[in-house]
């Protein structure tokens, strides 16, 4: 009964005694050292005796200029055109099969100067096969004017495959700013 009592008067002890968030920032406002006016730390106004490890002063420096400057400072954030998609095609051909899928591809914002942008491919004409005959394209207008471009296209000529199998090819797109 005792260690209940003894626990329970800590308990409320804790409460009536802890400081709000609001106190505690009241109180940093009232540091010494702190310029009301403008919230900046005040600076010194007297000379500096130097004293070295063992606590004997070797000299002192002396204050010839105390000055406060406030700056202001504004930033203009640009946020650069980017792709934000990535995109996938499988396609299965079939002997000399010819196909054009189209694709889409999405920005992270709506160009604000038209016919400025370019979208630019790593590859745009391929030998998915590698047997020396480009037999896949891929098509694009040429400026981004929008935030989701879907005027792509990537044809795949069939007759121009001599192999058979899966293939696999990673292309990049970048953006280019037309100068």
């Amino acid at each position: 009964m005792k260690k209940l009592l003894l626990l329970l008067i800590i308990f409320c002890s804790q409460i009536v005694f802890t400081k709000t968030k609001e106190e505690i920032y009241k109180e940093l406002g009232k540091l010494p050292g702190l310029n009301e006016e403008i919230g900046a730390p005040t600076l010194p106004n007297t000379d500096l005796d130097e004293i070295n490890k063992f606590g004997e002063k070797i000299g002192t420096r002396i204050l010839e200029k105390n000055m406060t400057v406030i700056l202001e400072n504004k930033v203009n954030v640009f946020v650069p055109l980017e792709i934000i998609s990535d995109i996938d095609i499988e396609a299965l051909i079939v002997d000399d099969e010819k196909i054009e899928i189209p694709f889409e591809v999405e920005f992270n914002k709506t160009p604000k100067k038209k016919d400025y942008y370019k979208l630019h491919y790593s590859e745009n004409k391929i030998d998915i096969d590698n047997d020396g005959r480009v037999d896949t394209y891929i098509y694009s207008t040429p400026y981004i004017n929008t935030k989701i471009k879907k005027d792509n296209i990537v044809y795949i000529d069939g007759e121009k495959i001599s192999k058979e199998g899966t293939f696999k090819k990673k292309i990049y797109m970048t953006i280019e700013v037309v100068e």
